[in-house]
């Protein structure tokens, strides 16, 4: 958003942080931004475009403004069907009968329709871009989605399991088979997965590795007519793999296509940074195209050659 040619920002919402300075937040964030406000007055400030970044049941309780654009980055509005929040979020959504209002966008497959927009989560993102083209053609049984994300992803709040002491040289899985993002998948593609995340020990930067069965041979012409005309997710050339170091700070993807000889199983692999494309990134793409602007706009495409 700093970087933005076009959007300037009104209000900066927190309950916690209302009246302290953006430097309160982090000291690189110094005069040129407002201060904090409680969340009800950023909602009545009047702006065009509003980020929701709240729990999940928080962001659901939310009355979005008339002829706002919101995009909510949690899961509060990911999920069509209203009786799946009880079982996967552990709370009963709140206003189920506007669900159908919000477009789930994830703007190379699903480009926002409307106002109010949920944005996806970081590793539905990752297994979409991946999978999504290829949903057509690979056989629906059997699919599997083994991703990797920074201790960041977890978001700041504290738990046991964000310590220093349980996530530096460690590598663990986590709610296996029971994750959030298993529904959202399954709703995405039509059909469901096994789904198993783990944490890694890095701040930011994730990679989703997915194993599937093709019908055919053409999974990298699919893969590359999909996002040809892309400047955020790129395919990359047979043989290279993806890395997280080309993709953390930025708001791009790298996807790759390599195949197993000795069982004929078609493996995509999607980087990107869980706080860049699998987050604040893709909602700012979101906003660029529900706004009519630029769909690039502030979004940070390169990283830096170290």
């Amino acid at each position: 958003m700093l970087a933005h040619p076009e959007l300037e920002v009104i209000a900066l919402g927190s309950d916690s942080l209302a009246g302290e300075p953006p430097s309160a937040l982090d000291l690189r964030l110094n005069g040129s931004l407002p201060a904090f406000v409680p969340n009800s007055e950023a909602l009545a400030s009047g702006a065009d475009v509003l980020f929701l970044c709240l729990d999940h049941d928080e962001a659901a309780a939310i009355e979005p403004p008339a002829d706002a654009v919101v995009i909510d980055l949690s899961g509060a509005h990911r999920l069509r069907n209203a009786a799946l929040y009880g079982e996967w979020y552990g709370f009963a959504h709140p206003f189920p009968g506007t669900l159908p209002e919000w477009s789930y966008a994830l703007p190379e497959l699903y480009p926002p329709t409307g106002k109010l927009i949920a944005n996806p989560g970081c590793y539905a993102t990752a297994a979409l871009l991946a999978l999504a083209p290829l949903a057509d053609a690979i056989e629906q049984e059997g699919i599997v989605v083994d991703a990797k994300s920074g201790v960041s992803g977890a978001g700041r709040a504290l738990k046991a399991s964000s310590h220093a002491g349980f996530v530096l040289e460690n590598l663990s899985p986590y709610r296996i088979g029971s994750h959030q993002h298993a529904p959202e998948l399954e709703q995405a593609l039509g059909f469901p997965i096994c789904f198993v995340p783990h944490l890694l020990p890095l701040r930011r930067g994730l990679l989703a590795t997915c194993y599937a069965r093709a019908v055919d041979d053409r999974s990298r012409e699919r893969l590359e007519d999909a996002y040809a005309d892309s400047d955020v997710v790129r395919v990359l050339p047979e043989g290279v793999t993806p890395e997280l170091n080309r993709v953390q700070g930025t708001d791009t993807a790298e996807v790759a296509l390599f195949e197993d000889r000795s069982t004929a199983t078609t493996i995509v692999v999607c980087a990107l940074d869980n706080l860049g494309k699998g987050a604040a990134g893709q909602a700012v793409q979101n906003a660029n195209l529900a706004l009519g602007l630029d769909e690039t706009a502030g979004l940070r495409l390169t990283g830096v050659l170290v």
